[in-house]
C-alpha cells in the first residue's frame, strides 16, 4: 500500500474517512498480527503509514530514524518512508494538546491522572507536561513502568483536577464500562478520553452528568491525522482543516435519540427525520418485537415489566453501538439510567414533549392503555425526560416542524462544538 494505518484490530477506525477528506490519496486499513510487524516494516512497501495500538512502541526498533520528540516519549504513530529510510514521528502529542486546548482547559499547575501504561499514556504524560501541569501520574492495573494502581490513585490522588484516559476501556464494541468512577475524584475540572468510538465513552458521559467538562477522542484523532498528513505530503499544515473535518465527522457519526411519552410521535418523527438526514432508523420497541417474535402486550403478560425492561436494555445496548442512526425509544426506556448513559455514548437525546391532552391511548401500550394510566405515567416520567435530554422539543406542532427544528439544532450544535 502507499498510505494507510496498521494495527491489530481496525474495525472501529475512522482514519480512512479522515485522510480521504484531507488529501487526494488512497489510504488503507491494514490489520497485522504481532508476528508480522517485523516483516512488514522490513519490506518497506509503503510511502507512509500511521500506527495504532498495540504497535506504537513495537515499531521503534525497526525504524532507521526516530524524531527526538517521539524518542523521548517512547511511542511512534507515524512512519514515513523516504527513499527506503524509515522515519518515525509522534503526531498524537500535538493532537492531544489540540484537543485539550479546543476544550479550553488550563492544566497549568494542576494534577493530572493518566489512565493506562501503553504508548499513548506516555504521549499523554508528555502532553500534560508540555501544557504546564503541576504533577502527572500514570495509572495502571499493576504498579509497573512508573505507574501506580487504580486503588492508589483513588487513595492518594482524589484531588486530581484532570483525567486523561488512554486505555481501550469503553471502546467499541465493549461500550458502557469505565476504568474509574469519576465520583472518586471530586475536584475534577476536566476529563479527556482518547477513545473516539463511541463518540463519548461511559467515562465521558459520567463526567458530563456531573457537570464536569469532558470530551472523547474524535478531535484528537482528526488533529493528529492532519499533522500526519503534513508529514506524508510535505505540505504545510492547514489548521482550519482540523475543525472542518471534526465537525463533518461528528455530524455524520452521531445518533439522534428520541425520547418521550407513548403517542408523542417518536416513530413518525424518527422515520421522517432519518429520511431527511439520510440516516438509518431504529425503533427499540420494534427491535424487541422482532427479537421475541411476539407483540409487546404478550411479552408483558409473559415476563412482566421487569422482564420487558431487561429486554429493552439489551436492545438499547445493541443499538447504542450504531452510528448515523435515528433511534426512537419506548416511553419507559429512560427509567433505567443505564439506558440513558448507553444512548448518550453515540447519541444526542431529544425529548419530544407533546401536551398531555394531545396524547392518545392505544391497546398496544400495556402501561398506558387507558387515560388514567397515561396521565399517571406522564406525571411520573416528565422530570426524567427533561433531566436526561440534551434538547427539549415542543412537539405539539406538525411532523415537518419538529423535524426542521431538530435539523437546525443539530447543525447549530455541531458547528459550535
Amino acid at each position: 500500500m502507499r498510505y494507510g494505518l496498521i494495527g491489530e484490530r481496525l474495525s472501529h477506525s475512522f482514519s480512512k474517512e479522515i485522510h480521504n477528506r484531507l488529501y487526494d490519496y488512497e489510504y488503507e486499513l491494514k490489520e497485522i498480527a504481532p508476528s508480522e510487524i517485523a516483516d512488514f516494516l522490513s519490506r518497506r512497501d509503503f510511502s507512509a503509514i500511521n500506527v495504532t495500538i498495540p504497535y506504537k512502541e513495537t515499531v521503534i526498533p525497526h525504524l532507521d530514524r526516530v524524531d527526538e520528540t517521539a524518542r523521548c516519549i517512547g511511542a511512534v504513530n507515524t512512519v514515513v518512508n523516504r527513499d527506503g529510510v524509515l522515519y518515525g514521528y509522534n503526531t498524537d502529542l500535538p493532537g492531544l494538546c489540540a484537543l485539550i486546548r479546543h476544550c479550553g482547559a488550563d492544566l497549568t499547575g494542576k494534577k493530572v491522572l493518566i489512565l493506562g501504561s501503553g504508548g499513548t499514556s506516555k504521549t499523554a504524560f508528555a502532553a500534560a507536561q508540555s501544557l504546564g501541569c503541576g504533577l502527572a501520574v500514570r495509572v495502571s492495573r499493576t504498579a509497573r513502568e512508573g505507574c501506580i494502581t487504580y486503588a492508589q490513585a483513588k487513595q492518594r490522588h482524589g484531588d486530581a483536577a484532570f483525567i486523561i484516559n488512554t486505555t481501550p476501556c469503553g471502546m467499541y464494541p465493549h461500550i458502557g464500562v469505565s476504568a474509574v468512577d469519576v465520583a472518586d475524584f471530586p475536584s475534577l475540572e476536566g476529563v479527556f478520553d482518547v477513545v473516539y468510538n463511541p463518540l463519548r465513552t461511559k467515562l465521558v458521559c459520567d463526567a458530563l452528568a456531573r457537570g464536569i467538562p469532558a470530551r472523547g477522542g474524535l478531535y484528537m484523532l482528526v488533529a493528529q491525522a492532519v499533522y500526519a498528513a503534513g508529514l506524508f505530503t510535505g505540505e504545510a499544515i492547514d489548521q482550519d482543516k482540523i475543525n472542518t473535518v471534526y465537525e463533518e465527522l461528528l455530524r455524520e457519526k452521531q445518533n439522534v435519540v428520541l425520547v418521550g411519552m407513548p403517542g408523542c410521535g417518536k416513530t413518525t418523527v424518527g422515520k421522517r427525520l432519518a429520511q431527511a438526514l439520510d440516516y438509518d432508523f431504529a425503533d427499540t420497541d420494534a427491535y424487541i418485537v422482532a427479537e421475541e417474535k411476539r407483540p409487546i402486550p404478550e411479552i408483558f403478560a409473559s415476563v412482566g415489566e421487569r422482564g420487558f425492561r431487561d429486554l429493552e436494555t439489551a436492545a438499547i445496548r445493541g443499538l447504542a453501538t450504531c452510528q448515523r442512526t435515528v433511534i426512537a425509544t419506548g416511553g419507559g426506556a429512560v427509567l433505567r439510567p443505564e439506558n440513558v448513559q448507553l444512548l448518550k455514548e453515540n447519541g444526542r437525546i431529544y425529548f419530544l414533549d407533546r401536551s398531555l391532552d394531545k396524547l392518545v391511548t392505544t391497546d398496544d401500550r400495556p402501561l398506558s392503555s387507558n387515560r388514567a394510566d397515561l396521565e399517571r405515567r406522564y406525571r411520573e416520567r416528565y422530570e426524567i425526560y427533561t433531566g436526561c435530554c440534551d434538547r427539549h422539543v415542543e412537539a405539539d406542532g406538525t411532523v415537518d416542524e419538529i423535524v426542521r427544528w431538530i435539523r437546525e439544532d443539530l447543525n447549530h450544535e455541531n458547528s459550535g462544538d
